[in-house]
């Protein structure tokens, strides 16, 4: 290289990103970005790195994990920043998955104003009170306020 380095400095990323650089930081540590080392060992992002910020945090907004996304991201070649044409084929098959987290928050505020499902706000009479844990067998949570 030649007297200027080339690449966004991970403080210069996290100012363009508007993420924390530890965040940056633990989403390379994920694969999620890339960066390249220095000679000094410093992180230098390319600028298409703002563009695969941008790709998770908007698959966040809608519900994904980081993991979720990581798959995603997995299937591009070559770990190329996510286009418009990507966003729609990974989105189409996200949609099965966020339609039912939609339906599972309608039914949680549909719900809502009826305590932690009946209201009583008392476990002698609430009908979601479990003696002996009869309820074990039907899996972890709350079973009776699962579809």
């Amino acid at each position: 290289m030649s007297g200027r380095q080339t690449g966004l400095t991970i403080g210069e990323g996290a100012e363009r990103t508007g993420m924390a650089t530890s965040a940056l930081r633990y989403w390379g540590d994920l694969g999620l970005i890339q960066a390249q080392r220095t000679t000094g060992n410093q992180r230098r992002y390319e600028r298409a790195t703002i563009r695969r910020v941008s790709f998770v945090r908007a698959a966040q907004r809608v519900g994904l994990s980081l993991e979720e996304i990581a798959a995603a991201l997995a299937t591009l070649p070559d770990e190329r920043t996510p286009t418009s044409r990507d966003w729609a084929r990974l989105s189409q098959a996200w949609r099965p998955r966020l339609e039912e987290q939609i339906r599972r928050l309608e039914k949680l505020r549909d719900q809502l104003d009826s305590c932690i499902g009946c209201g009583c706000l008392s476990l002698s009479t609430c009908a979601l009170h479990n003696p002996d844990d009869a309820l074990a067998s039907d899996g972890p949570g709350a079973v009776l306020l699962e579809p």
